[in-house]
């Protein structure tokens, strides 16, 4: 088997998204409105794929599911762990890469992911993974951010500052171009069939475009790397900050940021 070209990009994301923990509040709702969207139900085997702290995991083991959780960063799979231990339901909780499931072919009734798969830098790779592990007549359904909206438009802000691959080397997709129904229709192709989407809004509290600023600087895997990157070149660092200060009071009012995103559902053929 031929070495991971993006095995040095993943091993990157596991350290950067380990600090994501502090997040989880903001997506347990969230959470609650993809296993309903998903039609979740009681004794079907389920898989949250890069299931970060567990939420949609737990929100579907509680609704009566068999559920599996997989993710790259062990801090976040440890309070994966603490979640279900709390909650009162057991969940397999394993470390893996959404680009190799570490599951026999048609295992699954459902596979779920929220803004977690979008990440994959191949998402050829890690969708055929995903319908790999889904029973034929089985459901998959995501949720993701729109390219226009606020957080694709942060993902896009973060990536005009990153350095450019070495030459030669791969570049992962943009995770936001999940977020496109039209690019979603494209890669999932004919695999699927009754192909649906719906959109719903993330509340996040917070005090200021400043706060939330900070918060993601320290939480975000990406941005946390990139604010690290550019502690050398304070002009670009507070160019960074600038713009993203902007783009969160787009969407700032009352103390609480509407974060839109796309939940996206289809049947395997």
């Amino acid at each position: 088997m031929s070495a991971d070209p993006f095995g040095q990009f993943k091993a990157i994301q596991r350290e950067g998204w380990s600090l994501f923990a502090p997040l989880e509040a903001f997506t347990t709702i969230p959470a609650a409105r993809l296993v309903a969207f998903a039609r979740v139900a009681r004794g079907e085997n389920v898989l949250d794929v890069a299931c970060g702290t567990g939420v949609v995991a737990v929100t579907a083991a509680r609704r009566g599911a068999r559920v599996r959780g997989l993710d790259l960063a062990p801090p976040l799979l440890e309070r994966a762990r603490s979640n279900a231990a709390m909650a009162g339901v057991e969940i397999d909780f394993v470390e893996g890469d959404a680009e190799a499931l570490p599951y026999p072919d048609a295992t699954f009734d459902v596979v779920l992911s929220q803004f977690g798969h979008m990440f994959a830098p191949r998402p050829n790779v890690a969708i055929a993974e995903m319908l790999r592990v889904l029973k034929p007549g089985g459901r998959i359904a995501f949720s993701t951010w729109p390219p226009e909206l606020f957080t694709g438009a942060m993902f896009a802000a973060i990536a005009r500052y990153m350095p450019p691959p070495p030459p030669g080397a791969p570049a992962p997709a943009p995770p936001p171009q999940w977020g496109d129904p039209h690019v979603v229709r494209e890669r999932l192709g004919d695999k699927v069939k009754d192909l649906v989407f719906d959109r719903d809004t993330m509340i996040a509290p917070t005090l200021s475009p400043q706060h939330s600023r900070n918060l993601l600087e320290t939480t975000l895997g990406p941005l946390t790397k990139l604010v690290a990157a550019l502690g050398t070149q304070p002009e670009r660092l507070s160019q960074l900050r600038s713009e993203l200060e902007a783009l969160i009071g787009e969407i700032f009012g009352d103390n609480h940021l509407h974060q839109h995103y796309l939940m996206s559902r289809a049947t395997k053929i």
